[in-house]
């Protein structure tokens, strides 16, 4: 694929390798820093995840979970305990429920939402990864990244109830509300709908062009899944029938994507160039890549709140003297962070549509 220019006007949605354009030029979007909240040591972290309901952003970090106010940044306390390491987080606000992982001891961590004490724990599969609670069914899904399945947990008893055999290593899901969960295959350059009902996989479609496919987002409305991969690349495809919509640039590095239903955004945090991409949808086939937002280098992760827009990244300082060795597959590796030197940006949109 020929290399597209970033640009902050007119649509570039690259399908099949011919650029569509038409529409009239879409203004920048400006973000400021509304907080930058000191986190501090551990130097591991994953998963952020924001709960509307409560406004509550929670921060998988190492052996805790880390839980923020959405609006001021006020650290609220934490989920500790979890020597496996955290990593996706899951909300079951009706029944007061948190649900969190211990990867390495292949295990779902039920959490009290009002103490943050541990309840209990539930036996999964190794690597037990990205956490998703399906508003259809209430159900929390559980990504077993490299055990390449989904485990599936009924939060009113916190058993698991059915395991979905996917196939390759996994990467993160996001539900569309209607009974379908979309997973990233991340081995195998797919895209994985399961049925939520009958915890069963009803379609697989293929994205080749996304090496390693890991951040997702969706707008529901539109039917559009939004896929981040990283060869810097972004794929749109129709959640209906898995065609390929769209290929767009993104920076280095992502890990996560989300949208922004207000303004039609779509982004991807990438930790490598210290970036946020930020996307325009148009319309359902039409897609303009605007400038992009500067955030620090490391900030891989990323959540949203979809009321106000406002973005929250994860990231830390990185040590200039540390060696960055490849990964095995010749990517640029993770730079190494300061100790106790994490932070979450709290990013506010400031110009309207």
């Amino acid at each position: 694929m020929a290399k597209v220019p970033m640009t902050c006007c007119g649509v570039m949605a690259l399908l099949g390798g011919s650029a569509l354009s038409g529409a009239a030029p879409s203004p920048a979007i400006s973000y400021a820093t509304a907080h930058t909240v000191a986190v501090g040591a551990p130097e591991r972290w994953d998963y952020l995840s924001f709960d509307a309901d409560t406004h509550r952003l929670y921060l998988s970090h190492f052996d805790r979970v880390e839980v923020l106010d959405g609006s001021s940044g006020e650290r609220l306390g934490s989920v500790a305990g979890i020597p496996g390491g955290t990593h996706g987080i899951g909300i079951a606000g009706s029944l007061g429920k948190g649900y969190t992982d211990d990867g390495t001891a292949g295990e779902v961590v039920v959490f009290d939402l009002h103490t943050l004490k541990v309840l209990r724990r539930v036996k999964t599969q190794p690597d037990a990864d990205g956490i998703v609670v399906d508003p259809k069914t209430g159900h929390v899904f559980v990504i077993n990244g490299d055990s390449a399945s989904v485990s599936v947990l009924d939060p009113s008893s916190d058993r698991v109830i059915a395991t979905v055999q996917v196939g390759g290593t996994l990467e993160f899901a996001v539900p569309d509300g209607r009974g379908k969960l979309y997973v990233n295959g991340a081995e195998r350059r797919e895209l994985v709908r399961i049925d939520t009902a009958g915890n069963r996989v009803d379609a697989r479609w293929p994205i080749p062009a996304c090496e390693s496919p890991h951040g997702i987002a969706m707008d529901p409305a539109t039917r559009r899944v939004f896929v981040s991969c990283v060869n810097q690349l972004l794929v749109v495809v129709d959640a209906d029938s898995g065609a390929l919509v769209a290929k767009l640039p993104i920076g280095r590095g992502t890990d996560a994507a989300a949208f922004d239903p207000q303004r039609q955004l779509i982004f991807s945090s990438n930790g490598i160039d210290g970036t946020v991409s930020v996307i325009r949808q148009e319309s359902p086939q039409r897609y303009t890549v605007l400038a992009d937002i500067s955030t620090a280098i490391t900030g891989r992760t990323m959540s949203i709140d979809p009321a106000s827009g406002r973005l929250f990244v994860a990231a830390a300082a990185i040590d200039p003297a540390a060696p960055v060795p490849p990964r095995p597959d010749g990517r640029p590796g993770r730079p190494q962070p300061l100790p106790a030197s994490l932070k979450v940006l709290y990013l506010d949109p400031k110009d309207a549509r």
